[in-house]
């Protein structure tokens, strides 16, 4: 309970403990971002790590602060991002089908969804690995259901690469340009927090259209 607050805490203030790791680390700061998103995007049981924050945090605090470098910043997330997803592609390929029912993967990642998956990827593959990168837990699970699946990894990292270069930019590149905006700055967590909803808006609907029509 009490790492549930803290991971919570974290994430609705990922500005003041961001000050503190820079403060703690100073530029080694880069390798625990590189961290953060590397297991966020690459290992399928950590979907609960920052994401979308921690980048608009990043950048606000790289325009307001200099406290990172953006030149370096971008290509750091980019490659945490890149590879974090290709891990977990790769882990899918080996362990996807041979998962334990009863476990807790095996209670998620089912032999009937894995099927439907594979029919969903050969249609809207490289569109769902781009727009899953906007979408807080949803990016973890889409390439290790990529990879279980047996998408071709050539057709993969193409859209890896592509929703990688589209969430980092946009997400660091907000947070640079408007996250030290007045109202903005003051009101810090309920941005972050509408960053949250607003990403997962399109797994809701897809839920509830999914369960409507009973698949």
């Amino acid at each position: 309970m009490e790492l549930i607050k803290e991971l919570i805490s974290f994430i609705m203030h990922i500005d003041v403990h961001l000050e503190e790791i820079i403060r703690e680390f100073g530029n080694f700061s880069y390798f625990v971002l590189f961290a953060i998103v590397f297991v966020e995007t690459g290992v399928v049981i950590f979907p609960f790590l920052p994401g979308d924050s921690l980048l608009f945090a990043s950048g606000t605090l790289a325009a307001a602060m200099g406290a990172f470098n953006m030149w370096i910043l971008i290509p750091v997330f980019l490659a945490a991002a890149i590879l974090g997803d290709t891990m977990n592609y790769h882990i899918g390929h080996k362990v996807g089908t041979s998962i334990p029912p009863k476990s807790f993967l095996g209670r998620v990642v089912k032999k009937e969804r894995m099927e439907a998956a594979e029919k969903f990827f050969n249609k809207h593959g490289g569109k769902t690995i781009v727009i899953a990168r906007f979408m807080p837990f949803i990016r973890t699970f889409i390439p290790f259901v990529a990879g279980a699946s047996k998408m071709k990894y050539g057709y993969f990292i193409m859209y890896n690469v592509l929703g990688a270069v589209l969430w980092v930019f946009s997400c660091t590149l907000l947070g640079y340009f408007f996250g030290n905006i007045p109202i903005i700055k003051d009101n810090f967590s309920t941005v972050l927090i509408l960053i949250i909803l607003i990403s997962v808006v399109p797994a809701v609907i897809g839920a509830i259209k999914a369960k409507a029509s009973g698949k």
